[in-house]
């Protein structure tokens, strides 16, 4: 068996996406075990593995993750991209919990229905433009520094590219007003792992699409 983690998800973006933007920052091989039909759920909780009976699953270091943001923390700090001690870190888990927070409006616009899209996509961009981008730009601004917290990569500045990145998906010019992040964002890009991640034929995942729901529903309920 080899060691590199295995990741048990759909083939797809979803509560996934992150952890494999981390990993590969990380310059870790991974392998990825998809999920095709209810019955591969249903097997994987069945044989124990699920600890609360849901996905995404990580196996790394002989143990069975669950819970997205259990498996984000694990793999920071493991690969040093957790700070430097527990004030950076106290940091890091802020700005981390309010991507997370933007990234639910982001991946759910496309299952909105057609007569709220708009809808969703204006107050998608309200909150990314007027809540949470200008918390980004100004702390930039103000240390001056390359990175989020301590002058050195970290988590934040991982899942804050992944964020930015799936902003402009649904919105091309929506960082316009925000000339740090769009440097912010070309610079964190140009990291060779990263670099290497954004690439065709990686293992990033396009964006969910309407048809996909179908396929979806049928696996997890």
């Amino acid at each position: 068996m080899s060691g590199k983690p295995k990741l048990h998800y759909i083939n797809g973006r979803g509560r996934m996406e992150s952890i494999r933007w981390l990993l590969a920052t990380a310059g870790v091989e991974f392998e990825e075990c998809f999920l095709e039909t209810k019955d591969d759920l249903t097997k994987l909780q069945k044989d124990g593995y699920l600890l609360f009976q849901q996905v995404p699953m990580v196996e790394i270091d002989g143990m069975k993750m669950v819970q997205s943001r259990a498996i984000g923390n694990y793999i920071a700090a493991k690969y040093n991209l957790y700070g430097k001690d527990l004030k950076e870190r106290a940091l890091i888990d802020m700005y981390v919990e309010a991507i997370i927070d933007l990234n639910e409006l982001l991946v759910t616009h496309t299952f909105q229905p057609e007569d709220k899209k708009q809808e969703h996509l204006a107050n998608l961009v309200d909150k990314a433009t007027n809540r949470y981008f200008p918390v980004f730009e100004k702390v930039l601004k103000d240390h001056g520094q390359d990175f989020l917290v301590g002058n050195q990569l970290s988590r934040a500045d991982v899942q804050l590219l992944e964020s930015l990145l799936m902003a402009e998906e649904c919105k091309p010019d929506i960082l316009a007003k925000f000339p740090l992040l769009q440097s912010f964002k070309a610079r964190i890009s140009n990291i060779p792992t990263i670099k290497k991640f954004l690439q065709p034929g990686s293992q990033r995942k396009p964006p969910l699409q309407e048809k996909d729901l179908p396929k979806l529903m049928k696996i997890f309920h």
